[in-house]
């Protein structure tokens, strides 16, 4: 399900990071060169690129490409280069600096990692800041958003395949009544949402769908521009279907007047290895037009380039 195409048999890391020396020397940058390296290295290799890189030249890595490159390009190639908790950690950070209550970044990191990675992020995450990602959360948001984001990013799901059907559908019956109370933020509500395993929810949300006659999103949807009923629609679709979720991320970055690239850097880097290609395929599915064609559309340059190869399009 991943896009990035990483040759069977990579280069030494010592041969990557003399190259990539060179790309930074003389009079100009290669960036060519970069994309090349980079945009076709697994998380592990990535990883050892910086530690070899550091050692031989004395300079992280991550410096070095932030003295070289510019703008969106650089943005992109920067947060691919982290490994994913510390990328996770890096755009945790950047969402709580810039919280606001469209802001999904969080619940993404909660709610599409796997327990023991979603531990790695918060780990990395006091690493960087020298506090707990809870505690930053908790200090940046505002009520109703706090109830919600603490327990998600805090928890550690069972992730086995066990289902109790008795409890799902008791928690389906308790989330229709919740819901048709409007009492969103009831702690029961965020309970079930925050701490029960996929698997768990997917019988909840099926039992509640099949029992009740409405997806759970469809009676979440009672106000259009409440961005908290918005947010647990996210918490749901980043659960139960994340490929639908990120194609309306990316749809939405495209569409906008003038691409939104946060959102488009920020899925397609921390999705190459994951699901990418599921992702793309549902995008066609939605918008009969490729990823690839679409992102190059809207993009120009290295940044494009980039992208592009991350996906795994022909020239990759």
């Amino acid at each position: 399900m991943a896009t990035i195409s990483a040759p069977a048999t990579a280069p030494a890391p010592g041969e990557d990071c003399e190259q990539l020396h060179k790309a930074f020397s003389g009079w100009g940058t290669n960036e060519g060169s970069i994309i090349s390296i980079l945009a076709h290295r697994t998380a592990s290799q990535r990883r050892l690129i910086r530690e070899v890189y550091s050692q031989t030249y004395g300079e992280d890595l991550l410096k070095s490409l932030d003295k070289e490159l510019t703008r969106d390009f650089e943005k992109a190639v920067l947060t691919w280069t982290l490994v994913p908790a510390e990328r996770d950690a890096s755009l945790a950070g950047e969402a709580i600096k810039r919280w606001g209550p469209a802001n999904r970044v969080l619940i993404e990191i909660a709610c599409t990692r796997s327990p023991e990675e979603q531990l790695a992020a918060r780990r990395a995450y006091h690493d960087r800041f020298k506090r707990s990602l809870e505690e930053d959360v908790a200090a940046h948001t505002s009520d109703h958003f706090r109830k919600l984001l603490v327990p998600l990013i805090s928890a550690f799901r069972y992730d086995g395949p066990e289902v109790n059907m008795t409890l799902a559908k008791s928690e389906a019956k308790i989330l229709h009544e919740k819901i048709a109370e409007k009492a969103y933020s009831d702690d029961e509500v965020i309970r079930i949402l925050s701490s029960r395993s996929k698997a768990q929810l997917f019988a909840t949300l099926n039992h509640y769908n099949n029992e009740f006659g409405n997806p759970i999103n469809k009676d979440l949807k009672s106000d259009p521009k409440d961005e908290f009923l918005s947010a647990l629609r996210a918490v749901v679709k980043c659960i139960t279907a994340p490929e639908i979720y990120f194609e309306k991320v990316i749809r939405l970055a495209i569409n906008k007047m003038g691409t939104e690239e946060g959102a488009l850097t920020r899925v397609i880097t921390t999705r190459a290895e994951v699901d990418l290609k599921v992702i793309k395929e549902q995008y066609y599915k939605r918008n009969s037009v490729q990823l690839e064609h679409a992102i190059a559309k809207d993009t120009r340059g290295d940044y494009e380039d980039f992208l592009l190869a991350l996906l795994g399009g022909p020239d990759a």
